[in-house]
């Protein structure tokens, strides 16, 4: 059972969310500085999703949240989206797959999943467009791009995905519907904000280069801590977790590793 401190002092920066209410709460709180974001940088707040990442909040914290209005959840780890898939069934939750998948679990996802935000090989794209074809569905994709060029971070380069992009035309199952990334985990907001710039001048380079090539050419980009910033920069979806669930008991390591991605 998750507590809080009687404290303030050692209250987390995230109060964890339980009630309806509480989700209900946090919810309009982030779309109100979403929607403030928007307008700041003269922009219709509606050109904005607000995805909620709900990895690590158990399901009957989940059933409150989905009760307060939130119908797309966003999941990193595959086995754990799952799960929650399965025991929340009876909900009618829509689930994106926002972290790195590796090809023994392209089944999983192709089976419940209805959008994936972490492509980032031609080996991932056969997997999946082969199990959604034998499902008749499609999915909803975005390339991921690895905007801070470090090691520990999946993605790729900007100079690899006009040409990743052109082989993914014969994945029919495979509908891009634009790029994601992970920024910098920095306090330091100007590199923080060059990452989204550079996910956006590649988005209009593309575009310029051949449109149909990226769909609609989303930017999902921007977290908790920077989404103000992602929306500024042209972030048309949002993947926030902490501000509307609350503080998280494991680290972001734990989703989004430290060490070099391992060879499959």
């Amino acid at each position: 059972m998750e507590t809080m401190s009687s404290d303030p002092s050692d209250a987390p920066l995230y109060p964890i969310a339980s009630s309806v209410e509480d989700f209900a709460r946090n919810l309009a709180s982030v779309r109100a500085r979403i929607d403030a974001a928007a307008r700041r940088a003269g922009r219709s707040p509606a050109e904005v999703r607000l995805l909620p990442v709900s990895k690590t909040v158990p399901e009957d914290r989940l059933r409150n949240a989905v009760a307060a209005g939130m119908h797309q959840l966003g999941e990193n780890k595959v086995q754990e989206a799952k799960r929650k898939s399965e025991n929340l069934r009876d909900l009618g939750i829509s689930w994106s797959v926002i972290g790195h998948l590796q090809t023994n679990k392209a089944r999983d996802v192709a089976a419940f999943a209805d959008e994936f935000q972490a492509l980032d090989s031609l080996r991932i794209a056969e997997a999946l467009d082969r199990r959604l074809q034998a499902a008749g569905r499609g999915l909803d994709v975005y390339v991921q791009v690895n905007t801070s060029a470090e090691e520990s971070k999946y993605g790729l380069t900007a100079e690899e995905v006009p040409g990743f992009l052109k082989q993914l035309a014969p994945y029919s199952g495979l509908r891009v519907r634009g790029l994601m990334t992970l920024a910098l985990f920095s306090s330091d907001l100007a590199a923080v904000r060059a990452c989204f710039v550079r996910l956006r001048t590649l988005r209009d380079r593309v575009r310029e280069t051949d449109e149909a090539l990226i769909g609609a050419g989303e930017l999902s980009m921007g977290m908790s801590g920077d989404f103000e910033t992602a929306v500024a920069e042209g972030a048309t979806c949002v993947r926030v977790g902490q501000a509307i669930f609350g503080a998280r008991a494991v680290n972001e390591e734990h989703y989004w590793p430290t060490d070099p991605p391992p060879a499959e």
